[in-house]
């Protein structure tokens, strides 16, 4: 790799699957903050592209990154492919070239691809009531949800009046006749609020009444298999061995000279995150106790709205599919399907969210609250840091992964970071 990549951080050349690795290595030694040997960032960077290998290592020279992967494609190429730090966010063993994690809702933009395909087979009109696939939906005034308003996160039924427990969450059953049954908290289709839980029965559900499939099983069969995609809804047992241990991490300390002001959150904000009986609670908390993300049976369960596990180039890949071909592979949507994806259907003040939110079908556009890489772009970040997007104007998809999880829905500062070090190289 040809540039800087970091004063004293290794940027090793290492083989990575599902695509062609562009650049060089660099080598030398680093180490983030309070790390008991340096950090070995592994991977490869086309030459242009520097600007996100220092911006990686930034991450965890500077923002408290315990393990992490990018990758980025431009026009279906891949173009930066990097990993580094620990495989746990509790652990030593090194994060490998096949390591999984835990992307939470980051999966959701995954999961979205789903109906919008469906939509495009014919298979699943979008203007269609959600009765016409789930009979059972149409009741206690969600009788005229549309599909669309599914994906728009426009139901009104974000948060449910007894919150399921870890094993009804994952049993496939409970999840769906409970939001089949649930009263909306407003008139369908007049207002949004990010379903942050209910979001996994109501397209899961959907999917599985228009195709008989399990989305998992969907999403395996159409997209994951012919793209090559370390992606998964419901982790198989043979590669379990792959996957990290996720976990909360604490953002580094500012320095004591730090002449910028802190960014601290609306009040409002703190509010509504500290009421237990707000609408934000209740909507997190539509699994009570908050389940064990790195319990096995958690990952082997179908949960679109924050089960997804993915490796970065996964998340990336997919994306570029989705905006145009990959390695011989014909591009996911169509262009009318594409144009779906990224036209605004919710704006403004976000029930839930408590801050302003802008909604395609399915996917965060480009705004305030989800800074991407430019107006056009589209997709989903997961709680706690990771990211997936794409960009059609530039030809761009990114995907990020990390182990360690900070306080924060939608703009992550670590992975804000890559999102400029890109936008600076193009």
């Amino acid at each position: 790799m040809s540039g800087s990549a970091g004063v004293g951080t290794a940027v090793t050349e290492a083989g990575a699957p599902g695509g062609t690795d562009t650049g060089t290595g660099v080598t030398g030694a680093g180490a983030a903050p309070g790390a008991s040997a340096p950090v070995d960032v592994r991977g490869t960077v086309a030459p242009g592209f520097e600007a996100v290998a220092d911006a990686f290592v930034r991450n965890f020279e500077q923002r408290g990154e315990r393990g992490a992967a990018v990758a980025v494609y431009r026009d279906g190429r891949k173009i930066v492919d990097l990993w580094a730090g620990t495989r746990d966010v509790d652990g030593a063993e090194p994060w490998a070239v096949d390591t999984v994690q835990v992307v939470r809702s980051a999966g959701k933009g995954i999961a979205a691809a789903v109906p919008l395909l469906l939509h495009q087979r014919g298979q699943v009109d979008l203007d269609a009531p959600v009765s016409t696939y789930w009979p059972e939906f149409a009741v206690n005034g969600k009788e005229r949800v549309l599909v669309r308003d599914l994906l728009a996160h426009r139901a009104g039924v974000p948060a449910l009046d007894t919150a399921l427990t870890p094993a009804q969450a994952v049993d496939g059953v409970t999840g769906p006749a409970a939001v089949a049954a649930q009263r909306p908290q407003w008139e369908p289709g007049t207002d949004h609020g990010y379903h942050a839980q209910t979001y996994s029965w109501l397209i899961g559900e959907l999917v599985r009444r228009a195709t008989g499939r399990t989305i998992g099983r969907w999403i395996a069969e159409e997209i994951a298999r012919p793209l090559g995609l370390d992606f998964w809804f419901g982790l198989p047992a043979d590669e379990a061995h792959r996957i990290g241990r996720i976990g909360p991490v604490d953002p580094p300390a500012a320095p004591a000279a730090a002449s910028a002001p802190r960014i601290r959150p609306k009040r409002s904000v703190v509010e509504a995150y500290s009421d237990p009986d707000s609408l934000t609670r209740r909507a997190f908390g539509a699994i009570a106790p908050f389940p064990d993300e790195n319990d096995p049976a958690y990952r082997a369960a179908e949960l679109p709205a924050s089960g997804g596990i993915a490796t970065a180039r996964g998340l990336a890949r997919c994306y570029a599919a989705m905006i145009g071909p990959v390695d011989g592979h014909r591009r996911l949507f169509a262009p009318a399907t594409l144009t779906l994806a990224r036209t605004e259907e919710s704006a403004g003040p976000d029930r839930v969210l408590v801050v302003n939110t802008r909604f395609g079908l399915g996917y965060l556009l480009h705004g305030p609250a989800t800074p991407l890489l430019g107006p056009g772009s589209f997709g989903h970040p997961g709680r706690g840091g990771s990211l997936g997007f794409a960009d059609p104007e530039s030809g761009i998809a990114l995907g990020y992964v990390t182990n360690g999880l900070r306080k924060g829905v939608t703009a992550d500062p670590r992975a804000q970071a890559l999102v400029r070090a890109v936008r600076s190289a193009l």
